[in-house]
Parts: structure tokens; sequence; C-alpha cells
């Protein structure tokens, strides 16, 4: 009966229904339930359209998911990128009928390819295909995965075992069995059963702590992105970070009780590093020689490279140079021809340069850390590869650009799977929010309101051992989801 109802026009609409039940299964809204009924509508009444139908059912999907949970896109483009608001409408729909084609592609060829026999599995397959794609084709954009919906859920002890790839497998497996369900296959429950059970009996605890826990401030500095470049954007930086690291060292405070690590977030200071060296050492100096001071900074090179990275001074050693960069935020694509056509392709600052990959640790305060610069926390194989040799992980952002959005709840969410998923801590630095202390279960231990100047003060615990996601990321999720599509592939030959 579903597969009837939803294989014709009313199979479009539920796809676009589906995207946005994806978007509110996501932060701020976290109505995790939700996902496996996207998955759902996704599969109904899908063995029963062409190729060219299902494109269109996964472009609709598309729309409807990037169109409700990605519409950060316009703030960042009309508010901070100074475009008009009919230009910004328009280059929004466009990265959002882009991105849906990320989805339509892959649901076209899945009809063309794959045959109705063991479609629950080759559906599974595909979802995880699809988004392995979106990881990495054009840099890629893994923003919005089914799996990443799931920190919350009685899902969530899957993810040291395989990671945000493997949630989303289990998710969409999920919602192809519903569909069975509903249509009278009682068989189905077992398998459902075992998906959603199987967790209670999974490790809660795959790693241990490694010595005493750190006392670490985190400083958020809440400053004009609109002024940021300016003179005076570089003159209420300096002033506000040299206070608030004034008081965190101030004398009030007896040496015993200051923190281990001192935190600045990403670009903290609006110039480079050799420019900023002596306000940096002012601000060294203002802390006990026992802490470690980190802040993102710009760096350039004698070659005329320039660098996203973090650096350590007091009670640390070595930086961590940004390896995946943000287009069009971070470096610009195509740039002979796209700068000086409109005011957002023009960077306010100068093209950045990835750094190597892999880098050595940044040490501090006698731990290793493992670092992700804003965008990178997104990308779920990039962290596990700096948690394999590292206590503790740091991701400083400056999630300006979203504004007053759900794009840095989002943000914070796949911070929180990071954690879980490598049984790490993890440190998160923003210039205006949402700054907070994540544990290795992917709990907020504590977090700052946005959009104000404050201090947040707390512990974070190192930790050692690795999960089994940790030791192979995700390229096993991957296999099993290609292995998944075959018995349908060979049917359909």
């Amino acid at each position: 009966m579903l597969e009837k109802i939803f294989s014709g026009r009313s199979g479009y609409l539920a796809a676009v229904i589906a995207g946005g039940l994806t978007t509110l299964a996501a932060a701020p809204f976290s109505w995790w339930w939700l996902a496996p009924i996207a998955a759902a509508l996704m599969y109904a009444g899908l063995t029963r359209q062409t190729g060219r139908q299902a494109l269109l059912r996964g472009w609709c999907y598309g729309l409807g998911l990037f169109g409700t949970g990605a519409s950060w896109v316009y703030v960042s483009i009309h508010d901070y990128g100074y475009t008009s608001m009919p230009l910004a409408i328009f280059l929004t729909a466009l990265f959002v009928a882009s991105m849906a084609l990320f989805i339509a592609v892959p649901f076209g060829l899945y009809r063309r390819f794959i045959g109705a026999r063991w479609s629950v599995l080759s559906f599974a397959g595909l979802w995880v295909l699809m988004e392995w794609l979106r990881t990495w084709l054009f840099t890629g954009f893994p923003w919005l995965l089914l799996g990443s919906t799931q920190v919350d859920s009685p899902l969530a002890p899957w993810a040291p075992v395989g990671g945000v790839y493997l949630l989303s497998l289990i998710v969409a497996l999920s919602g192809a069995l519903l569909v069975k369900l509903a249509e009278g296959r009682w068989l189905v429950i077992p398998v459902l059963a075992a998906l959603w059970l199987v967790p209670l009996a999974l490790p809660q605890q795959w790693t241990s702590t490694n010595g005493e826990p750190l006392q670490v401030s985190l400083l958020q500095g809440n400053l004009p992105q609109e002024i940021k470049w300016t003179a005076e954007g570089q003159r209420e930086a300096v002033n506000t970070y040299l206070t608030m690291t004034g008081e965190v060292g101030s004398d009030e405070q007896p040496p015993t009780t200051q923190p281990d690590l001192v935190i600045w977030p990403e670009a903290a200071l609006p110039m480079f590093e050799d420019q900023a060296e002596p306000i940096l050492a002012r601000a060294q100096a203002a802390l006990s020689p026992d802490t470690a001071l980190l802040t993102g900074i710009l760096q350039r090179d004698d070659d005329g490279r320039f660098f996203n990275a973090v650096v350590g001074l007091g009670n640390a050693d070595g930086h961590y140079r940004k390896a995946h960069l943000v287009p069009f935020g971070e470096y610009l694509p195509l740039e002979s021809l796209l700068r000086g056509a409109i005011a957002f392709f023009d960077l306010p600052m100068p093209a950045m340069t990835p750094g190597d990959d892999p880098q050595t640790p940044l040490t501090a305060a006698g731990h290793e850390i493992g670092n992700a610069i804003c965008y990178e926390i997104i990308y779920a194989d990039l962290v596990a590869s700096r948690a394999r040799h590292s206590d503790i992980l740091l991701t400083v952002s400056n999630d300006s650009w979203f504004g007053d959005s759900i794009g840095p709840h989002q943000h914070l969410e796949m911070a929180r799977l990071r954690a879980l998923e490598n049984g790490r801590y993890v440190i998160r630095a923003t210039s205006n929010g949402i700054t907070a202390i994540i544990d290795d279960q992917g709990r907020i231990l504590d977090q700052l309101p946005q959009f104000e100047t404050a201090r947040l003060d707390g512990e974070v615990q190192p930790m050692t051992g690795l999960t089994p996601y940790t030791r192979t990321g995700s390229w096993p999720t991957w296999l099993l989801a290609a292995l998944m599509l075959l018995p349908g592939f060979v049917r359909r030959r």
C-alpha cells in the first residue's frame, strides 16, 4: 500500500518533507527520532520509480534538507558578505539546488542499476555511499549527515564502533524496515530490535584516563565581525583578549589555582603572528609560567604563503596549520574569474594555504593536543587521525559567519559526535559562541551563552587508548555499504 502511495508525485512531496524532518532531527531541535521517519519517507515507493523519477525525488529531498538546514548560508552571504538581498537569495538558492544534486544523482543511478530485490539493504548502502560522496567531492560538505542527528539517541553507543557513517547506515536501514513493518512484514521486528537494543550491550567506555584533569579557561571575545579586519577591530581585539587574559592571571588568583590551559578562539587577533608577537608576549607574561596559552592566529612564511593556525606559548610547544580549508571563506576557487565580481568573493584576509597532513601534534601542559580548526571538526576521519596521536581534542572556531542562526548549534552537535567517536574530551573555543567543554561521551559539561563576552572555566580529562572507530576510520562502513548494494545490482543485471 505504501509503495503505491509514495511511488508517484506524492513521493516528491514526501521527499521535501523528509528533508525538513532531517533538519528537525539535528540541533538545535534534536528530535532524533525523526531521522528514521525521514529515511522511511525516502524509501517508501522508491522501488516503483524510474531512474529519472528517483533522481527528482533525491533532488527534492536535498531541497528540503539544505533549504531548511543550511539556511545560514544566506546570513554569511548577505550579512557578512555585503551582498544585496536579491543576489544573496539567488546565491543561497543556487547553493541549495547544487548541493541537492549530491543526493539526486546517486538516487537516479540507484534506480537505474539496482533492482527491487534486497532493496532494504541496498537502500541503506546507497545512503552511506551518497554521504561518502558528499564528504570529499569538490572539497566536500559533510554537513547534516543522517548519523550526526543521533548523538543523543539510543543508537549513540554505535558511534565509537563505526562513527557517523555507521549511524547513518543504521538509521537508513531502520527507516526501510519501518516501511516493511507498516506493510505487515512482521519478520523485520527482530532486526529492528537488534539494531536498537545491541547498543545496550556495547561498552560505554573504550578509552581510559591519562593523568590528572587539566584546568582550562576558554575566552570568548564576542567581537563584531563587521569591523574585525579594520584598524578599530584590531585595537578592540587586542584590548579584549589582553584584559580577559589579565583577569585569568590576576594577583587575586594564586599561581596554584591558575589554569593549565588558556585558549583564545580562531584568529582571535586579526593580524599575523609576527605582528602579534609583542601582544602575545604580554598575554603570556600575565599568566603563570606553568600555564599554556593556545590561540588561533594567521601565519605567513618567507614564500608568501598564508596559514590559518593554532600556536602554543608558555608551557606549550609547536603549532598546527589548518589542512582542510573552506572554499569562498579561506580561498577563492577560480579566483581570476570571481574576485571582484561581487563583494562576497572579496576575502577580508589573504587566501590561505593548506597545512601539511599529517602534522606533529601540538604539546601543551604535558599532553598532546589534536587540533581541528573550525570547519575541520565536521570531517570525522580527519578528526580521528588527530585523535590517534593525542590525549585531548581542541577545536577553535569563528562562528560569527553563522549569525543568529541554527548553524552554530549544528556545528556544536558535530563536535559532540567527534568526542563520542574517539573517546576524547573536546575543547571548543569560539569567537562569539557556542564555546563549550565536551566530555568523552559527547556530553556538554558546560558552555557559554552566545553573543556575550565571557570566560568559561572548567576541567578536561586527558584520555588514552583508541576506540574501534579511531583505529580504523570510516572505511569498514563504506565497504559494508558497497557490499550491501551488490545483491540488488547482481539481480538487476
